[in-house]
């Protein structure tokens, strides 16, 4: 099938011969095009898969960005492996750009809930990018009608930006409104995962919160182990969460002495998983959903025990161990079996197991805000889509320990579409034995998200922490200007090798490769951070800058401070490794 929609031909294709299927073009403004797709059926029947796609000129363009392309933004192919996305996984849009960042084309689906599948590739008979999407790629319910938008924007603006505004069109649907952001979670924290793993030991760990809050963190994420003795690294004995658990008996005193150093306190679960060991393994055995390795379940969220169960244990600890939040891991974990596939009623009150995560999701921060109104959740990539911004109010790089350039580069990513909620890194860690200005590219490369730090703070060399203490102080003294500042990460399909922040009065640049920084010279303060290993940046300037210029190395320590004149042009700075230069003007 074939639909004109102003000048786009789209095509339909599918072999399900119960729905009628339409699309209408409803707004065209400005470069951008707001498409409603529907599909409608005499009775409620199981859709088959549908595909949409449509064809766009492939010319000046250079790169391609989704949220799950991390390090593959290069050009694709009309039959490369396509974005997968669900509520709980990623986000159905993607982007093509030229060399310079330009948006070429971006498209989004409004339906960011139900599964889906979307790419954009090369035609190569054409030269032509085929843009395409493959909905209803997992069973749903019976329906006889669903529509949603496709959003098509060609207009020659920064890429970001372009996506900046798909997350706001995203945020203003009903049913799609973000949480509110407490300021705690905007701030730095310490995590006991890379420093303790699943060997926690409450007195080892207050002392590490002491430390972190002189540095500057202002809580504390205590992770995965405190439920249970077991140190295996699997969930074998998760699904009780005990209120008293029995490697931390005594959690709520746990928690006030965290609390009496003046840090929040954060606590790990497996929210989907149930463990062969526990007890709610023989409880609610007729109620999973499917398997996560060999002594691990995946409860079914459509039962609304489950969701009962879940919430409870969630409000149970925030009201027994005045807790101030929680990292809620693995929810991307709920899907359907193959042999569960067309499992409907029994119990269910949804048949849809993503509009019952859904429900899950929004009553678990619904019911504890109810308790704790700036309570905090976390999510990680890459659970990071719009919904999830309704779920969570925190979103962290994906794991990638001692790897400060995934960091950088997984954070950029999460920032492009999150708007307002808070996108911290991946808990930084290093070898004890590393050069400090090595140390400082941990928080270089994370300088545009909130740092998460999970090193033994006292075991690590004194110049360390003289490094960590000056880019948290750094980061906390520049905090709104590198979260709510102008960001322009440039050339994604290189792994941003400049990033910018800029608000009224300051601009920040990071530069993380040899690329030119440029710099328009109209604020008041610049401030130059060289991320890479070379010890000299290179600057091109748009008109001239007086005033004096202070170069700091990876420790805060001034290295130089002088009057300068600086004409119109390309100037070559010295600045040592992992240093800082800050430019104030007359």
């Amino acid at each position: 099938m074939r639909f004109q929609t102003g000048a786009r031909l789209i095509n339909i294709h599918t072999e399900d011969k119960d729905f009628r299927f339409s699309l209408e073009l409803i707004e065209e403004m400005n470069g951008v095009e707001y498409i409603r797709f529907a599909m409608d059926a005499d009775k409620p029947s199981i859709p088959g898969s549908v595909q949409l796609s449509w064809m766009h000129p492939a010319i000046d363009i250079s790169g391609y960005w989704d949220p799950g392309a991390n390090r593959e933004k290069g050009l694709r192919i009309d039959f490369s492996t396509p974005l997968e996305s669900k509520a709980t996984s990623l986000a159905p849009v993607c982007s093509v750009y030229n060399s310079e960042g330009t948006n070429r084309l971006t498209a989004a689906f409004s339906d960011a809930m139900r599964p889906l599948r979307m790419r954009a590739g090369i035609h190569e008979e054409t030269a032509e990018l085929e843009v395409w999407l493959e909905l209803f790629t997992e069973a749903c319910p019976p329906i006889d009608h669903y529509e949603a938008v496709i959003r098509i924007d060609t207009r020659e603006v920064f890429y970001a930006d372009c996506l900046r505004e798909v997350s706001r069109w995203w945020a203003d649907m009903p049913g799609y409104t973000p949480a509110w952001v407490p300021d705690t979670a905007r701030m730095p924290m310490y995590s006991t995962w890379y420093s303790f793993h699943q060997q926690l030991d409450p007195d080892k760990i207050a002392e590490q919160c002491r430390l972190a809050k002189e540095l500057g963190c202002e809580a504390v994420i205590v992770d995965d182990g405190w439920q249970t003795e077991d140190n295996q690294r699997g969930y074998a004995y998760c699904g009780d969460w005990e209120v008293a658990p029995k490697r931390i008996a005594d959690m709520r005193h746990f928690v006030d002495r965290v609390h009496e150093l003046g840090m929040k306190f954060i606590l790990w679960y497996s929210v989907p998983f149930v463990g062969k060991h526990s007890k709610a393994w023989s409880r609610f055995e007729s109620k999973f959903m499917n398997s996560y390795g060999v002594d691990t379940a995946v409860v079914d969220p459509r039962f609304p025990e489950i969701r009962e169960y879940l919430i409870g244990i969630y409000e149970e600890a925030l009201r027994t161990w005045n807790i101030d939040g929680f990292k809620l891991d693995f929810v991307d974990s709920f899907n359907l079996s193959e042999e569960m596939r067309y499992s409907l009623g029994g119990g269910r009150d949804y048949d849809s197991v993503p509009e019952a995560v859904d429900r899950l999701l929004s009553d678990v921060m619904q019911r504890l805000k109810a308790i704790k109104p700036d309570v905090i959740i976390e999510f990680r990539q890459n659970y990071i889509g719009p919904l999830m911004r309704k779920y969570g109010n925190m979103f962290r790089v994906a794991d990638c320990p001692n790897n400060y350039s995934q960091n950088r580069i997984g954070s950029i990513d999460i920032r492009l579409l999150s708007g307002s909620t808070a996108v911290h890194s991946d808990m930084m860690m290093w070898n004890w034995n590393e050069k400090p200005e090595h140390v400082a590219l941990q928080f270089i490369h994370s300088l545009f998200s909130v740092p998460q730090l999970s090193v033994l703070i006292d075991q690590v060399p004194e110049v360390h922490r003289r490094v960590i203490g000056f880019w948290l102080s750094f980061w906390r003294e520049h905090r709104e200007l590198l979260l709510d500042g102008d960001l322009q990460p440039q050339s994604p399909e290189f792994m941003y090798p400049v990033v910018y922040a800029a608000d009224g009065s300051r601009v920040l640049a990071a530069v993380y490769s040899e690329h030119i920084v440029h710099l328009s010279g109209e604020h008041q303060v610049c401030l130059l951070v060289n991320g890479t290993s070379r010890d000299a940046v290179a600057v091109q300037l748009a008109g001239e800058v007086s005033g004096t210029m202070t170069v700091l190395d990876c420790m805060g320590a001034e290295i130089s401070k002088v009057a300068v004149h600086l004409e119109e042009g390309l100037h070559l700075f010295k600045l040592p490794p992992s240093g800082l230069i800050r430019l104030q003007q007359e």
